[in-house]
């Protein structure tokens, strides 16, 4: 399996605060792959510096063994990698046609054969297609992020937080969507705080803490690991 990500030694500062210490960890293509941690733990310092929008302190970012470092966002995003931000961000004001549009506002090719993907991975994004994406329920909204960063065509998908503020039914319906994005193709990396789905659907894990990797082994070995249990999944083997 080859590595399409790898970071090394990553470090990412706010000030004189640090929030990323100098990890390392790699995604394999076709892979889930999870950072799950407590709050402050440096998971989305990490993804908003690999796509660019934070400048790391140090360390490097390959991606499909290019150096990503010190690209711009648009650049690194024309080589393959997308994120889904906390919050979904979408464009309230535009219908969801355009929001699906700016996803892929790079693009110069035909957008039909996308557009027709992602409407038949969210057949209620079709259905609403003409609607202001800010009538949306949460749920519809964290879909539309998605697939707005899908009509990229990215080679790696990452979500920060995809399951935040939702209902717990709406929450299993991402995460059966991340599944089957998976299973089409894409390389996901996903940051989490709800562990257990995060874990179930991951082929592998690095837990987080105080900006260090601290753990890390496959989904499986993580929710079973009694440490884990107890600290993220409010549980613990009797």
């Amino acid at each position: 399996m080859s590595k399409i990500l790898e970071i090394k030694d990553l470090s990412v500062a706010y000030g004189g605060i640090q929030a990323v210490r100098g990890i390392s960890f790699e995604v394999n293509e076709g892979e889930i792959v999870t950072l799950i941690g407590a709050n402050g733990a440096g998971k989305s310092s990490t993804l908003r510096s690999i796509v660019g929008l934070v400048k790391p302190a140090g360390g490097s970012v390959l991606f499909q063994g290019k150096e990503l470092r010190g690209l711009a966002t648009e650049n690194i995003v024309k080589n393959g990698i997308t994120l889904v931000p906390e919050g979904r961000r979408v464009f309230v004001n535009l219908t969801v046609f355009e929001n699906l549009r700016m996803g892929a506002y790079m693009r110069k090719d035909n957008l039909d054969a996308d557009l027709d993907w992602v409407y038949s991975l969210f057949p209620r994004l079709k259905e609403r297609s003409w609607q202001s994406a800010g009538t949306l329920s949460g749920g519809e909204q964290q879909m539309l992020a998605i697939a707005r960063a899908l009509m990229s065509k990215p080679k790696l998908i990452m979500m920060d937080e995809p399951s935040l503020g939702l209902a717990p039914l709406v929450v299993q319906g991402v995460f059966d969507i991340i599944s089957e994005i998976n299973r089409q193709g894409v390389t996901i990396l996903l940051v989490e705080q709800n562990a257990n789905m995060a874990l179930k659907a991951a082929d592998r894990g690095y837990v987080m803490e105080t900006g260090r990797i601290t753990m890390t082994g496959t989904g499986k070995e993580l929710s079973e690991n009694e440490e884990i249990r107890a600290a993220y999944l409010g549980k613990s083997k009797k």
